[in-house]
């Protein structure tokens, strides 16, 4: 979810760490999101956000989490996958290099605890699916491979090394 920050990182590329959250049960978590002044135009992602100041990417990580979803309690895994993407969102357009990581947790109760005035405009909940659930989807899923990317995930396990996925334009 961007956050209220300028893109100001080299070549415009915004720094971003997503967590790919799964429960004992292997549910992962997505967070509910639509533009600010049109909740018709939605979609679900998964929790994450931009690098701040000189933190590193798993230190955001787990810092989006805590403030997105209210859960700390995680063992943060490795680097699954990196994606650019570029897609409109509240006004203008966002340029991102995303990296992608695995974590586990028990955990299931989610509260945002530190949403910024924007994604308390744009974030409307969460919810745990399962990798059926998301197979069957007819909303909008971001990365919109989620599904088969987790299924792999759960039938081999992560990756020897991040797998880059295609660029998305939105």
């Amino acid at each position: 979810m961007p956050a209220d920050v300028p893109d100001t990182h080299a070549g415009g590329l915004r720094k971003v760490a997503r967590v790919v959250l799964l429960d004992p049960a292997d549910r992962i978590l997505l967070l509910h999101g639509h533009e600010p002044d049109d909740p018709a135009d939605d979609w679900w992602f998964t929790p994450g956000g931009g690098v701040e100041g000189a933190e590193t990417r798993e230190q955001a990580a787990l810092r989006e989490l805590a403030e997105e979803t209210g859960i700390t309690e995680v063992e943060l895994g490795p680097v699954l996958w990196r994606r650019r993407c570029s897609f409109p969102f509240a006004g203008r357009r966002w340029d991102q290099d995303e990296w992608y990581y695995l974590a586990r947790t028990r955990q299931t109760v989610t509260t945002a605890q530190g949403l910024t005035e924007l994604e308390r405009r744009s974030v409307s909940g969460a919810r745990w699916w399962t990798c059926r659930e998301l197979e069957r989807a007819h909303e909008t899923v971001y990365p919109t491979r989620l599904a088969g990317l987790l299924r792999t995930l759960l039938d081999e396990g992560p990756p020897a090394g991040p797998v880059t996925l295609g660029t998305e334009i939105v």
